[in-house]
């Protein structure tokens, strides 16, 4: 399988990674019953998945000339700098951390989304 394939369906794991787990998130600020170690891991995962996903798509750019790719590229990084911001957030924002991570992980896999759509047909 090219570079381009793996890429391209890592991106569809970190879309619904993310979804997911900020779903789950949601769901655990509302009921206790889904309040488990498990979502910590589920979403640390979703999130570092997104940075295999650049670094998947660094590799396959690296060293080519692509001005088209430029905001399919602005969306990817974009992503990996609201990770950060959720993840500096987490002390500030504890008394509301289902929430944070709950909408957080719904923006990651919204930028995600927006990634694909202009990115390469």
């Amino acid at each position: 399988m090219r570079l381009a394939g793996v890429h391209q369906g890592w991106a569809w794991a970190v879309i619904v990674g993310n979804g997911l787990a900020g779903l789950w998130a949601l769901g655990a600020g509302r009921w206790e019953a889904l309040r488990r170690p498990a979502l910590w891991w589920f979403t640390a995962a979703a999130q570092l998945s997104a940075f295999v996903e650049v670094v998947l798509g660094v590799a396959m750019v690296a060293g080519r000339d692509v001005p088209d790719l430029q905001f399919h590229m602005f969306y990817g990084f974009l992503i990996l700098v609201a990770v950060g911001i959720i993840y500096s957030y987490r002390h500030q924002l504890r008394d509301r951390i289902y929430l944070l991570y709950g909408l957080g992980g719904l923006f990651v896999m919204g930028l995600g989304i927006r990634a694909l759509q202009v990115g390469p047909q």
